[in-house]
């Protein structure tokens, strides 16, 4: 969640520079490298975003085992 978080506000202020950059009425082609710029900015934070999601599922993917393996040995040493 943490990640995502980080990847959101990163995303985020890349974009508010570009949109600074834009209105400082710079010439046309800095205005295409920095709409360039903020295109890559939001997909490096879907990547982002998409990575902390696949961590976080096998976070929960381990508790679950850790759990199940907590459960199983515990069977087994009462018996």
């Amino acid at each position: 969640m943490r990640l995502r978080s980080i990847g959101a506000s990163a995303a985020g202020l890349m974009l508010v520079t570009v949109i600074g950059t834009g209105c400082a009425g710079g010439d046309k082609g800095t205005a295409t490298r920095a709409e360039q710029a903020a295109t890559r900015a939001e997909d490096a934070a879907k990547r982002a975003e998409s990575a902390a999601s696949r961590v976080e599922a096998a976070a929960q993917r381990a508790e679950a085992a850790a759990e199940k393996a907590e459960r199983a040995f515990g069977r087994s040493t009462r018996k």
